[in-house]
């Protein structure tokens, strides 16, 4: 089979954008890219700009997008990737292999699977286990499936970090679902303290505090950093957070602490924290406490006592 060096993703928000970045500076061929929010006003104009920086070709349709290439990254948000792999599905065939890099659960990494291997394509999850930018391409990744090692031969050389999780197919999921509880809890939990030392001037001894328990991390830096994550991501996690709790609960665990990191990042959707930020994260957490005040119309300030 004469396959193609371009890679087509569906879906162009941030990680497929950054992982077009990083492979077209690694000397893949441009990329192809279907996004159903080309033409939505504000969202569109972004992902235009991307991909004129990327050098990527934004098609149409999924069927153009199967046309144009062999291999398929699935990089949408977690409640639409079952969606996306079946509007997929119709326009694949054995020359297909589609990769779904999305924060789902196994069950739904199985399910999609089944729907992909109906049409005669081959499949692999992913699993990527950091945030991608500022890794690129080179985000550490599980992949599973009995297309892995296929995909790994073809995309190390790219410079791509890639470990087989298993030929089995949700055990890279399992791996990464259940890593995000300690992960996005630690984001909504120094959130949360923030917000509240905050209203008292108390952070930096918090910081201090949490230095002398934990040496070697910068606490500032750290709340810096996850409470950005929070602001610029809260909707996607709160969904990825849904999805996890889920799982638990089918499990028979209580989802205690993931059903409240996800209320978390949902507060921090509805609040309205991105729109504010123009998309983009604060450059600290005081600005992030100066926007919750605005929003909240209360005065960042001293309680009085």
């Amino acid at each position: 089979m004469g396959q193609s060096r371009t890679i087509g993703f569906v879906g162009f928000g941030e990680a497929a954008f950054h992982l077009a970045k990083g492979l077209c500076g690694a000397g893949m061929t441009p990329c192809v890219a279907f996004d159903i929010h080309t033409r939505t006003l504000g969202r569109g104009e972004k992902i235009e700009r991307r991909a004129r920086e990327t050098e990527t070709r934004l098609v149409e349709s999924n069927a153009e997008l199967a046309g144009a290439v062999e291999w398929i990254f699935s990089t949408v948000t977690s409640d639409q990737a079952q969606e996306a792999a079946g509007q997929s599905a119709p326009h694949l065939s054995s020359r297909h292999l589609y990769a779904d890099l999305n924060s789902v659960s196994p069950a739904v990494k199985q399910a999609i699977a089944r729907t992909v291997t109906a049409s005669g394509a081959r499949f692999v999850e992913i699993a990527m286990m950091a945030p991608v930018p500022p890794y690129g391409h080179r985000v550490p990744i599980l992949v599973g499936g009995e297309a892995a090692e296929e995909f790994a031969g073809r995309m190390v050389p790219y410079g791509m970090r890639i470990e087989i999780a298993s030929r089995e197919v949700g055990t890279a999921a399992a791996t990464k679902m259940f890593r995000s509880i300690m992960v996005k809890g630690m984001e909504a939990l120094i959130t949360e303290c923030v917000l509240g030392a905050g209203r008292y001037g108390a952070e930096q001894g918090v910081f201090r505090s949490l230095e002398e328990s934990y040496p070697g991390i910068d606490w500032k830096a750290m709340a810096d950093y996850m409470i950005g994550r929070v602001v610029e991501h809260g909707e996607r996690r709160a969904r990825e957070m849904e999805e996890v709790a889920q799982t638990l609960e089918s499990m028979g665990i209580e989802p205690i602490m993931a059903a409240a990191t996800a209320r978390r990042m949902d507060w921090s959707a509805k609040l309205g924290l991105k729109q504010h930020f123009g998309g983009e994260p604060p450059r600290d957490y005081r600005e992030f406490l100066e926007a919750v005040a605005e929003l909240q119309g209360v005065a960042a300030t001293k309680p009085a006592c």
